[in-house]
């Protein structure tokens, strides 16, 4: 039986931020973010979005009817979560009207969580063939203002609806996945902002690449050649084309060409959204499927995980037979094109507008955001959530 990605939706805020300006702003060369790391514009979550309806909204452009009855699991994989019991997937799952007869959790393994999330609902759907499974990957990356990681902050969700004969891609079995404990990312339960030793950061998402390839090319006896591209998890674009370059040499000067323009296509949409930690590789993997035209059904896509403290996962899909009829170009196509730049001190005063934490009423202006699933504030200690849809 097939198992892997039936529908792929996502959702970004409606403000973004030039990088551009940002660097002119913190007074060095603009190219340092631009071509240093790749990025070209960060995706600004307004007070009015936060990781929930970030992935309401990703989910909402996807679903139809029938799979609001046929989901009966939602595993929401973030690293900025809202509350330290009640699982995001709960709101979520309210929010968009789904089967009251389904379970719902929170997976939490920095930018890892989402792809737990995809094993997790492979092994649901083996035992529960006509079931799905609507996995979550939200998050807004905040490390701070005038900080080393501000430029590879970000804001967005991807949505993936898991099933049988899936319609996009088919998840193979093998995958090889790799944990050491390292400090290179964290985040206090007491702090909004996360820490990260950025160097280390770098040095472990490449040694834990060299070591998941590794084990993947002994487990499969699959090489370079086997796959039209390789996807991966990119807190700023520049760190997987590090990546892809230490393993280039083991292909031949057109596996090399093609991997390479394959990986450009994947990052499109991460240097215009930035960091969206456990959806990031989902971002790049949806980029490749909608800005690669000439991809072949029946190709064969690596993807590499990466959550720091640290998780890392190789596995790998295969296109389906009319994938590309599955995909909603147009709707994100608009979705980047309608949003709106603001100045480095609109990012600066917006960045620093926070909710309450003692308990506070407070009613927000969702009129100003154009998102169909918004928080409208909060109340006795809890987050008030609207559908306008509804």
């Amino acid at each position: 039986m097939k198992i892997g990605i039936d529908k792929i939706g996502f959702y970004a805020p409606h403000i973004y931020l030039d990088m551009n300006q940002l660097a002119k702003s913190r007074g060095v060369e603009p190219e340092k973010f631009t071509i240093g790391i790749g990025q070209e514009k960060m995706a600004i979550a307004p007070i009015t979005q936060d990781p929930v309806t970030l992935a309401a909204n990703a989910a909402l452009e996807i679903l139809d009817e029938k799979d609001r009855k046929d989901i009966d699991f939602v595993i929401f994989g973030t690293e900025s979560g809202i509350d330290s019991s009640k699982s995001a997937a709960v709101y979520v799952h309210d929010l968009l009207g789904l089967n009251p007869n389904s379970r719902a959790i929170e997976i939490k393994q920095a930018c890892y969580g989402a792809t737990a999330g995809i094993q997790m609902a492979k092994g649901h759907i083996a035992l529960n063939p006509e079931s799905k499974v609507l996995v979550l990957g939200s998050d807004i990356a905040r490390y701070g203002l005038n900080t080393p990681g501000e430029a590879t902050q970000g804001a967005g969700a991807v949505a993936l609806v898991i099933s049988a004969n899936p319609r996009i891609m088919e998840l193979e079995e093998k995958s090889v996945y790799f944990t050491n404990d390292i400090m290179d990312f964290w985040r206090p339960v007491y702090s909004d902002k996360a820490f990260v030793d950025g160097k280390l950061s770098n040095e472990q998402y490449m040694a834990f690449f060299t070591e998941v390839w590794k084990q993947y090319k002994e487990k499969t006896g699959l090489g370079l050649k086997d796959f039209e591209a390789i996807c991966f998890h990119l807190p700023y674009t520049k760190i997987g084309l590090k990546a892809l370059r230490t393993v280039l040499e083991e292909g031949t000067e057109d596996v090399k060409d093609r991997l390479v323009e394959n990986y450009t296509a994947s990052t499109d949409y991460n240097r215009i959204v930035g960091n969206i930690y456990t959806g990031s590789l989902y971002l790049s993997l949806l980029s490749l499927l909608e800005q690669k035209e000439d991809l072949a059904e029946g190709s064969r896509i690596g993807m590499f995980s990466y959550g720091s403290g640290a998780v890392g996962e190789f596995f790998t899909g295969i296109l389906q037979p009319d994938y590309k009829d599955n995909l909603r170009v147009e709707n994100h196509n608009t979705l980047f094109s309608s949003r709106t730049e603001v100045t480095v001190s609109e990012y600066e005063d917006i960045f620093q507008e926070t909710l309450p934490t003692d308990g506070s009423t407070v009613k927000l202006n969702i009129d100003e955001d154009p998102a169909s699933i918004c928080l409208a504030g909060m109340s006795d200690n809890k987050r008030n959530y609207v559908n306008k849809m509804k």
